[in-house]
């Protein structure tokens, strides 16, 4: 599998000096409220829905709406560069359980996730971090990824992909945690140790998370489009 750290290169030119004085003079008049709120940076894995073989290392800087739903941008990695490639919905376990069934299968689980080490807030204190995560341990997800970055590709392609999180053992890539834990100075195996304590969703995971047990993968398919009141042209123009 591919690092994120070995992921291409984006084409285009290099950012001009007259666009870095632009972005600065814009920067200093207008307000960034929504991303403003972001507070922390978690890192996790995720794996395609339909192919649990294709990782990626996923850096989410998450803001609450509430105390019960967060919002993340997801990039490839921490650096001021990074690429975005998708975004994640976190919710509690009562807004999960209001869910419609056919929606249920869209959002995954965090328990293994937090409780194995492997998700974790970079650089941030144990016993901090630990407190957090307490909370994130009861949670589910909704992650769409936009840009496949493992497979190489350099622009966003593709459809959105609908993504999962690990839910036991022996499905990471070895490799893949390997070259995480040396990057960040982390250790899964002593974190597990640390958050045997946690407690996941109160009513057990429910059956329906987690695609049901079966692959998801989105597909396009051609739909008549409905036109409004005022007749118009087919080909859009």
């Amino acid at each position: 599998m591919m690092s994120t750290t070995r992921h291409p290169e984006v084409p285009g030119e290099p950012t001009q000096k007259t666009t870095v004085l632009l972005e600065t003079a814009t920067a200093t008049i207008q307000g960034f409220g929504p991303i403003n709120k972001i507070h922390q940076h978690l890192c996790a894995f995720h794996f395609y829905g339909h192919d649990m073989t294709r990782q990626v290392e996923a850096h989410h800087f998450c803001a609450h709406q509430n105390e019960e739903v967060r919002q993340c941008l997801i990039y490839d990695g921490p650096e001021a560069d990074a690429k975005l490639i998708g975004l994640e919905y976190l919710i509690a376990e009562n807004l999960f359980m209001t869910l419609p069934d056919s929606e249920k299968p869209l959002w995954h689980s965090h328990e293994f996730e937090v409780k194995s080490g492997v998700l974790f807030m970079p650089r941030m204190p144990g016993a901090l971090e630990r407190q957090d995560l307490e909370k994130v341990c009861k949670t589910y997800g909704k992650t769409i990824h936009f840009w496949q970055v493992d497979r190489g590709d350099n622009l966003p392609l593709g459809l959105p992909q609908i993504m999962m999180a690990l839910t036991r053992d022996g499905q990471l890539d070895e490799n893949l945690a390997s070259d995480c834990e040396e990057r960040f100075g982390v250790d899964f195996a002593k974190e597990r140790e640390n958050r045997g304590y946690m407690k996941g969703p109160e009513h057990g995971i429910h059956p329906l998370a987690n695609g049901a047990g079966k692959g998801l993968q989105t597909k396009l398919r051609e739909v008549d489009c409905k036109p409004t009141a005022e007749p118009v042209p087919r080909i859009f123009v």
